[in-house]
């Protein structure tokens, strides 16, 4: 059996996702992991605490692919690969995007930290990312935080909405077959984009 502590961050996960912060309860959680609410407090502070936790963990999940792309040098392959990677992170572990989408909506604490630690990375302008997309940035340096969130509502919308997306599609979108679908429009969309700026970045020799 997992410890206690990761049980209640299990729970508690599945909880904000499902619900939000403002609409779940200690109680709720600790009925989930089958233990007396005050045990709770042997483990986290207050639900904020908890709340802390539970993002603090997702967030060390979704940012390892980021590292792993600035951690050599990147090329639009890498790019896509990365894109990739994240998109099968997302189907695979729906609750972030579920949770922010809470956040945004309803709201809950540290919600501007978080969203910091998870896109500033991708807004420096002197990390490897905006180095690969200097062609088709020049000029336009200012739109890279539009750009990230297109990129991230792409993703995120596509986890959130899925439920309404299976009878429209006629198939399941968490599914390998529109997993792959989903991987493939987003390739293809960037490589356009890639591929426009470099003419527009060779025309202007």
């Amino acid at each position: 059996m997992k410890p206690t502590a990761v049980r209640i961050l299990d729970a508690a996960e599945n909880l904000f996702a499902a619900k939000g912060y403002q609409a779940t309860s200690l109680g709720e959680v600790a009925d989930a992991v089958g233990i007396r609410s005050p045990s709770l407090y042997n483990h986290f502070k207050n639900k904020e605490a908890l709340y802390n936790a539970v993002l603090d963990r997702l967030l060390l999940l979704f940012n390892a692919p980021l590292e792993e792309l600035l951690g050599t040098e990147v090329t639009q392959q890498s790019v896509l690969q990365w894109q990739s990677n994240l998109v099968r992170l997302h189907t695979g572990n729906p609750n972030l995007s579920r949770l922010l989408q809470h956040a945004a909506l309803s709201g809950g604490p540290q919600v501007q930290d978080t969203l910091a630690k998870l896109f500033q990375p991708l807004f420096s302008y002197s990390n490897g990312v905006s180095t690969a997309l200097a062609p088709v940035m020049e000029g336009h340096a200012e739109l890279l935080p539009w750009i990230v969130m297109a990129f991230n509502n792409i993703v995120m919308s596509y986890v959130t909405m899925a439920p309404m997306y299976k009878d429209m599609l006629g198939v399941d979108p968490f599914s390998d077959e529109a997993i792959e679908r989903q991987i493939k429009t987003i390739g293809l969309l960037t490589e356009a984009y890639l591929e426009a700026g470099m003419r527009k970045g060779g025309s202007d020799q």
